[in-house]
């Protein structure tokens, strides 16, 4: 499958904002998070509260700042040369987002990183998340399986791609099973890999091709 990449932006940002949740799925950021960092992106976690939160595979994440101080800070540098410092925000999946509202504030949150023009990238239960918060109706957008976004009730189904990955504009979606086609588009975006090198990257992690490295290493 592939991926389709329409009006994207490159951000001149540094900080990457990674929620994080109980229930978070462990393996869907990490490609993404891991060659951020490595590229010299921040990477801040952002949780409900401070509190630390257990993801799906146990482990405790105490988070960098809580969800009301992200929309503090947002508010705060609106109009200032620190607002350009953010690249993006990445909603990981979580059972969370299928058992209520608790996650509702973090999608919230998205819409006004897209209002602002600012990039969201969501992967799994978090693309349900923006469905319902209507950030998928009029763009393309992919996700677990078309009936799953269907049973959000959005009015965006034309609008889904059965493909690894999707970014239309400053969103980014992807299945549970997509993280390393994720962390492209993302890289894509942010432009981290481009190219040559974007592919070789892909290949490498996606792929176990070895032909790849030396041409990411060159």
């Amino acid at each position: 499958m592939t991926n389709t990449t329409t009006a994207t932006t490159t951000p001149r940002g540094k900080t990457v904002y990674l929620a994080v949740y109980d229930t978070l799925a462990d393996w869907e950021t990490g490609y993404a998070t891991a060659h951020l960092a490595e590229n010299g992106f921040t990477v801040r976690t952002v949780g409900p509260t401070t509190d630390p939160v257990t993801t799906m595979g146990g482990l405790r994440v105490q988070p960098d700042l809580a969800l009301g101080e992200l929309a503090e800070l947002r508010e705060r540098t609106e109009d200032t040369e620190d607002a350009e410092d953010t690249a993006l925000l990445i909603l990981p999946g979580a059972g969370l987002w299928d058992t209520g509202d608790d996650l509702a504030p973090f999608a919230r949150a998205a819409r006004r990183f897209v209002d602002r023009g600012l990039p969201v990238a969501a992967i799994c239960g978090a693309t349900a998340g923006l469905a319902r918060e209507g950030l998928l109706d009029d763009r393309a957008h992919t996700g677990a399986v078309s009936y799953y976004l269907e049973a959000t009730g959005y009015r965006g189904g034309k609008h889904y791609r059965d493909v690894d990955a999707v970014t239309d504009g400053n969103v980014i979606t992807a299945g549970p099973t997509e993280p390393v086609a994720f962390a492209r588009e993302i890289f894509a975006l942010l432009g981290v890999y481009e190219g040559e090198k974007l592919d070789a990257w892909y290949r490498l992690f996606k792929n176990s091709d070895a032909s790849a490295f030396a041409v990411l290493n060159s």
